[in-house]
């Protein structure tokens, strides 16, 4: 097939503008960092909707039409995990000890964990052990769990695919979403354990990380079978309040060698081969330490930067112009009245607009501090601000 041939499906070539839904249009313009271009509006998440409904908020309520966000700009594959490793079979999730008012849970990633007895959600649960200790750990529990060659991992592959052509046919990212190894790592191991085994037990890790490829690489293939990758997004999480919970040596040790490796040979399968593969780094924490070892990889894309870290998006835009950045509106703000949102969003937006490649979003979800009042009025003003 020469390329007067291909149809403009979004598979084997690029859908034209014009038959692009609205979202795909704003979305794919954002990740060109076009100066100028309308603000995509969306949200990180929320953890205020059960305040907000003692506010008055309609449990039916559409949130999209309150809030003014845009329709979806692209399509997520999944199937490799996001802030736990993606087990065929799970872990089973059984009460392992009685403690009284509390008990002890194996939850579906194999850890235990503490829990209120009877409440299992709306709070920070304790991780008391995850299941990789050791080599014995790793090869008796967990690494036959990562069976790339599992045929439940893919019974569903007709229907999602279907799926995912559709929205390609409207000119959506069609995005590869994947837990990203420090957070596969940290997952199985625990984040403190996971710290000394990257210096005692460094074959441990390899061989962690020669499963993730593997089986990233195997999903992936299947998946490429049928639709061309817009984008690889790795949930990673590596950074926390003053930096990089490892060091940049240390990421290119264990991590980034495994991150080329899947890459190169995305690269290699696509069906449209001329298609631009973006890589977007997901991370809380103060990210700008690790910015330029993603670099090194092609990162085009990055996400939340969290303000309480350090994180300011107008600055590292100015630093990094050709990285598009989603989030940097500080949680805390939203939650100290109106004056303070405008103060916020007039010394972010604006800048941001202007330089193109960038999406206002929380930096984590919205917390129950931030009234609903409140909440509608920034969403005005990003509207506002954002054209």
């Amino acid at each position: 097939m020469n390329e007067a041939t291909k149809p403009a499906d979004g598979v084997h070539a690029m859908v034209p503008r014009d038959q692009m839904s609205e979202g795909a249009r704003k979305l794919r313009d954002t990740y060109a960092i076009t100066p100028g271009a309308p603000l995509v509006q969306r949200e990180f998440g929320f953890y205020s909707l059960e305040r907000w409904r003692s506010e008055g908020l309609p449990a039916d309520e559409p949130l999209h039409e309150l809030f003014h966000y845009d329709p979806p700009g692209s399509h997520g594959l999944g199937q490799l995990g996001w802030c736990e490793a993606a087990f065929v079979p799970a872990f089973e999730e059984k009460v392992i000890e009685d403690r009284g008012e509390h008990e002890v849970v194996q939850d579906y990633a194999g850890r235990h964990v503490l829990y209120f007895k009877g409440r299992r959600q709306g709070f920070m649960p304790e991780y008391l052990e995850h299941p990789v200790r050791d080599m014995a750990s790793w090869e008796r529990d967990v690494k036959w769990r990562l069976d790339p060659s599992s045929p439940e991992r893919y019974q569903d592959l007709e229907d999602r695919m279907a799926a995912a052509k559709a929205a390609a046919a409207q000119g959506m990212i069609i995005t590869q979403n994947l837990i990203g190894g420090y957070m596969y790592l940290r997952s199985l191991i625990g984040p403190e354990h996971v710290l000394y085994a990257f210096h005692d037990q460094p074959e441990l890790i390899h061989d962690c990380m020669k499963t993730w490829l593997e089986l990233a690489d195997a999903v992936i293939t299947e998946h490429q079978k049928h639709v061309t990758i817009d984008e690889l997004f790795l949930a990673e999480d590596i950074c926390y309040n003053h930096g990089p919970l490892i060091s940049p040596a240390m990421m290119r040790e264990f991590l980034t060698p495994y991150y080329a490796d899947l890459i190169r040979g995305l690269k290699a399968r696509q069906i449209d081969p001329g298609r631009h593969l973006y890589l977007q780094i997901d991370t809380d924490g103060f990210a700008p330490p690790v910015m330029p070892v993603y670099q090194e990889l092609g990162m085009d894309v990055m996400s939340p930067f969290e303000v309480a870290a350090g994180c300011d998006v107008v600055a590292l835009g100015r630093e990094y112009p050709d990285v598009a950045m989603f989030g940097g509106i500080d949680k805390r703000v939203l939650a100290q009245g109106k004056a303070a949102i405008d103060a916020m969003v007039e010394r972010i937006l604006p800048p941001m607009r202007e330089r193109g490649g960038y999406i206002p979003t929380c930096d984590h979800g919205v917390p129950e501090e931030v009234a609903l009042e409140d909440y509608i009025h920034y969403r005005e003003r990003c509207v506002e601000l954002g054209g």
